[in-house]
């Protein structure tokens, strides 16, 4: 039986020094989508369950085809941010290595799905 106080099994851990960082991302991309959410609900709204011609000269136009792309990379970044945070704090080992590498793909993936879809649509 170990009689350690929490100083001393915490003496030597130090920190990650990644906390201010990680936060530091998290707001700017927070207020990013602060602004983007409204412009986005906004712009695409009013092309939900119009005909395919309408929405694509609708999307051909540059500010709706920016906003979506910016708001479909914001958004999947931020959660990106998110998942990898809480996979961090409660997966241990190797499962989390391994969850994360899969949680990057599958955002990189579900990203770049989406601008190329805004883009097929947009050209």
């Amino acid at each position: 039986m170990a009689y350690m106080t929490d100083l001393k099994r915490a003496v030597g851990m130090g920190s990650a020094r990644e906390g201010t960082e990680h936060h530091w991302s998290m707001t700017k991309s927070s207020v990013a989508l602060l602004i983007l959410t409204p412009l986005f609900v906004f712009t695409f709204g009013p092309m939900l369950g119009a005909p395919y011609e309408e929405v694509t000269a609708y999307f051909a136009r540059p500010f709706p085809a920016i906003v979506a792309v910016l708001m479909i990379v914001v958004s999947f970044m931020h959660f990106k941010n998110g998942v990898q945070a809480l996979i961090e704090d409660y997966v241990h080992g190797l499962a989390r290595k391994i969850a994360i590498i899969l949680m990057i793909c599958l955002c990189y993936a579900a990203a770049a799905t989406g601008v190329f879809a805004i883009a097929k649509i947009a050209l």
